[in-house]
């Protein structure tokens, strides 16, 4: 079973930035994509960013250029910086992987714990 390990959300004002981290635990043979998902209250859930295995990136269209996410790197980690935060930005943010565990067969889908993010004066 694949463990997502993230970094803890956090207040911020707006404007302000804030670092996400999130690293797959042991059992990954091959990563597909890693990256994030948010919710916001009374919302669907949107993808924030990802990235593939080959390095190919993707942003949800709210982003604007004001966010970046890297990897994932050697030991499947990925890292999300967000700039410019805004109040609606403020959501329950959730790392994810899809990753392979058993060569040969298609990647499942795997979820953190999600991390409030609240960006407030």
């Amino acid at each position: 079973q694949v463990r997502l390990v993230d970094s803890p959300g956090g207040l911020v004002q707006p404007g302000g930035r804030l670092r996400l981290s999130c690293a797959a635990s042991e059992g990954v043979v091959r990563i597909n994509s890693m990256g994030w998902y948010r919710q916001a209250s009374g919302k669907q859930r949107e993808l924030v960013a990802s990235v593939t295995r080959d390095g190919v990136a993707t942003y949800g269209d709210f982003v604007e250029g004001r966010f970046a996410i890297s990897g994932p790197w050697s030991r499947n980690v990925v890292h999300l910086e967000m700039n410019d935060l805004r109040p609606e930005d403020t959501a329950e943010y959730y790392c994810y992987v899809d990753a392979v565990t058993v060569p040969g067969t298609p990647g499942n889908i795997y979820w953190g714990q999600g991390r409030q993010v609240t960006v407030a004066s």
